[in-house]
């Protein structure tokens, strides 16, 4: 009864977030113009296309091992990157119908008998991922203020930050949901990881964001683009964290944004900035089809 009364307000937020991209989307193709945008994407250097996959790929191999490191259960490497890469296909495939972590949550649970486990490492893996994301953003925060300068996205980055920090704030130390037998064994979990796991998973991180920053730079590059290295490495992770805000759907049209917004501060023209996040996008699409291979497999065997 439950789940048939909450229906609704899904299907209500899953339309809003459907609004919020397209309405983002709408207003960066006008001001970037669609065929212009074509235009450079159609235009791409293949090879460095080809790069940024494959960088995409690493990046969820170690996102694996970081999630292998939360994990007391003995999973393989390879069924942990098979697992990961099902849940990229939902989540950029499908964006907003099933949740990637949720799908790839259901496969390990049918491995360890585990659901504690399983929804304890998925948290965690994500929370040690957006850790080291805000720490990048913070670091290079500075040195991108000349750019945004009196836009609202001075304001965006500390603010996410704020909200994270109340957010763990509430949730480790207040363990808000405690009382619910579930969440009670969950923080159980939690209480397993020992400091040095969480640094591992900490650096593991920067190593996941770093080869995010470093695909963003190959796709320029195949774009033909001439845009110095260290503003990459301010402006994506503020871009990683703002199209990660669930008001959207897989981040798509504030991502774009974002490019624009950023890049286009530091002079890059807006049908550029808009290629070049297009072209990211299609990247991780394209590497997330292997999920889908593995997905399919992974149901044959049931």
């Amino acid at each position: 009864m439950a789940q048939t009364a909450n229906k609704p307000k899904r299907i209500l937020l899953l339309a809003l977030k459907f609004l919020v991209s397209g309405t983002l989307l709408f207003f960066v193709l006008r001001k970037a113009g669609f065929k212009e945008v074509y235009s450079l994407i159609s235009r791409i250097n293949p090879l460095a296309f080809l790069a940024a996959v494959l960088f995409y790929a690493l990046g969820q191999l170690v996102s694996s091992a970081r999630w292998r490191l939360l994990l007391t259960s003995r999973v393989p490497m390879k069924r942990l990157f098979s697992l990961y890469m099902v849940g990229s296909f939902f989540s950029m495939i499908l964006p907003g119908l099933v949740g990637g972590d949720a799908v790839k949550g259901f496969y390990l649970y049918k491995d360890t008998g585990k659901a504690p486990e399983t929804m304890a490492s998925i948290f965690m893996e994500r929370y040690l991922g957006f850790t080291a994301l805000l720490i990048l953003g913070a670091l290079a925060y500075p040195f991108s203020l000349p750019y945004i300068k009196g836009s609202p996205l001075a304001w965006y980055f500390p603010l996410i930050v704020a909200a994270f920090l109340v957010f763990s704030l509430a949730f480790f130390n207040l363990k808000i949901g405690r009382r619910i037998k579930m969440l009670s064994e969950v923080y159980g979990y939690f209480g397993l990881y020992r400091k040095p796991v969480l640094a591992r998973g900490v650096l593991l991180s920067f190593g996941v964001q770093g080869l995010a920053i470093i695909s963003v730079i190959t796709i320029s590059k195949g774009l033909g683009l001439s845009i110095p290295v260290p503003l990459f490495f301010a402006f994506v992770p503020m871009i990683v964290a703002f199209s990660s805000l669930p008001v959207s759907v897989s981040g798509i049209g504030l991502r774009e944004a974002s490019f624009v917004l950023l890049f286009g501060g530091a002079g890059l023209n807006a049908e550029s900035a808009a290629a070049m996040s297009f072209s990211w996008y299609l990247s991780m699409m394209a590497c997330s089809l292997i999920g889908a291979v593995e997905y399919l497999r992974l149901h044959k065997k049931g």
